[in-house]
């Protein structure tokens, strides 16, 4: 779900459908093959190109390298990454999530990596000390061209065994201009779950994209400020620190 709070409200909401993997075991999910592959074609497959800094089968060394920044050590954790797969042929991931968990499985840290509609990439990363923390950032990125690269991001995440939500707000002296949020339940990676997928959402990624064009027509018709892109950030990534709030 998206809400727009300013200068005028629109709210609106989709299904979605993503995967989540064991960076180090993601090549057991490929049985059976046709469902899902990794650096393959498959009806569903997560490419690592489509990841970090694209390197072939460098999930984990990206994800280390991003939390080295933030001062944490994931050479022995787990990581997990939540993602949009690439859907036969097309992939377009607005947001992927990755976790990194201890020994002991607590939770340690989090990278949100964005995605936007002109190819470029940035990541967020979120040292976690407690559960439930919530983060904040300094926006660094463009997504949309009917917002400033100004203000925060605040991070709050809910994520649990077969659950996830994920609540991000943009936040400009203070007020809460955009929110975005993500709440998925997990189902077992089976060869007819990922059918189940294709036919009730055939569009899959392709539709994230078709949508979010929809919605900034919707948003210039309705007199929304365009704003010109603006040139990337040269470093990749934003550290954040636990919300004020």
């Amino acid at each position: 779900m998206h809400a727009r709070y300013t200068p005028f409200q629109q709210r609106f909401s989709y299904g979605l459908f993503m995967v989540d993997v064991d960076v180090d075991r993601v090549h057991y999910a490929e049985t059976p093959g046709w469902a899902f592959g990794m650096d393959r074609s498959a009806l569903y497959s997560l490419q690592s190109k489509d990841h970090g800094d694209g390197a072939p089968g460098g999930l984990r060394a990206w994800a280390e390298s991003i939390f080295d920044s933030a001062g944490l050590d994931a050479s022995t954790w787990s990581l997990r990454l939540v993602t949009f797969p690439r859907h036969v042929f097309y992939r377009f991931a607005p947001l992927s999530v990755w976790f990194a968990s201890d020994e002991e499985g607590a939770l340690r840290g989090v990278i949100y990596e964005v995605n936007n509609t002109f190819g470029e990439s940035h990541a967020y990363v979120a040292p976690i000390e407690t559960p439930g923390m919530v983060m904040e950032a300094d926006k660094r990125f463009h997504v949309s061209p009917f917002f400033d690269v100004t203000g925060k991001y605040r991070f709050t995440l809910r994520h649990g065994e077969d659950r996830l939500g994920v609540i991000i707000d943009t936040l400009v002296d203070g007020e809460r201009t955009h929110m975005a949020s993500l709440s998925a339940k997990a189902l077992p990676a089976t060869a007819g779950n990922f059918v189940k997928a294709s036919l009730m959402q055939p569009l899959s990624a392709l539709g994230v994209t078709l949508g979010i064009h929809y919605e900034a027509l919707k948003l210039w018709g309705r007199g929304a400020k365009y704003r010109p892109k603006p040139i990337a950030p040269q470093v990749g990534q934003t550290l954040a620190q636990p919300s004020e709030k």
